[in-house]
């Protein structure tokens, strides 16, 4: 009789992560992110990102939302809750103090326009929070999570102080021990649906996880391009 395959013992995240591995590699070589690191990113790029990420944040923090009302255990319902508050709170204290400091107001923010790879993002990730399993769900959002925490985290240890840096405080939110603990509860949580999700859901978390990856990626590159929309020489101006 031919043996038995032997059964895996890779989790799910050690999976998606490891298929991933070179788009994560290429999230930290983006000139953005080797910009960021050394502090010699320029402060317009900073500000579109800025902008843009606040309102992924906001979209982000709705989505976070959905999954805590669909959660059927507690504690997934109550961890999702916290996150959903945490990334309202970070939008706030993080994205308004560097926007208020650059003497950016309320009306110069909202002059800048939604880029069309935010839009997506946000858009990918609120149709998923309404129509996918949730399972898929969970793997969808992880990467804002797992991803974020890993930038940070690679951004500190190649910075060899931080006293002087312009954007410590970025640095230093996504490197935080504390942000680093959520990042390890969700994947908790991914792997234990995971765990007893049948084949088809499994690959659909995969997949889903895949595409966030590569949102996290073109959500980068869309800051250094300071992108807009291809189509607007087209579209007058509301009057």
């Amino acid at each position: 009789m031919p043996e038995a395959e032997p059964r895996t013992t890779e989790s799910f995240c050690d999976a998606a992560w490891a298929r991933t591995a070179a788009l994560l590699d290429a999230i930290h070589g983006h000139p953005f992110n080797t910009a960021l690191g050394e502090g010699t990113l320029s402060r317009d790029r900073f500000v579109f990102y800025l902008v843009q990420d606040g309102r992924y944040l906001a979209a982000y923090a709705k989505t976070l939302a959905t999954a805590a009302a669909r959660a059927t255990d507690p504690a997934d319902a109550m961890f999702f809750a916290q996150s959903a508050h945490t990334a309202l709170a970070v939008e706030r204290a993080l994205h308004t103090g560097y926007l208020d400091g650059f003497g950016m107001g309320a009306e110069d923010v909202a002059a800048v326009a939604t880029s069309p790879t935010c839009l997506a993002y946000a858009s990918y990730l609120q149709a998923t929070a309404l129509t996918a399993p949730f399972p898929v769900l969970v793997a969808a959002v992880l990467p804002c999570f797992w991803v974020y925490q890993d930038v940070g985290t690679a951004l500190l240890e190649r910075t060899a102080g931080l006293d002087d840096h312009p954007y410590r405080t970025w640095i230093s939110t996504y490197s935080d021990p504390a942000f680093a603990a959520s990042v390890t509860q969700v994947r908790r949580i991914a792997d234990r649906l995971a765990a007893t999700a049948d084949p088809e859901t499994r690959r659909s978390m995969t997949e889903a996880f895949c595409r966030a990856t590569e949102y996290e990626w073109m959500f980068w590159d869309s800051a250094w391009r300071l992108e807009t929309w291809p189509t607007g020489q087209w579209l007058t101006t509301a009057g």
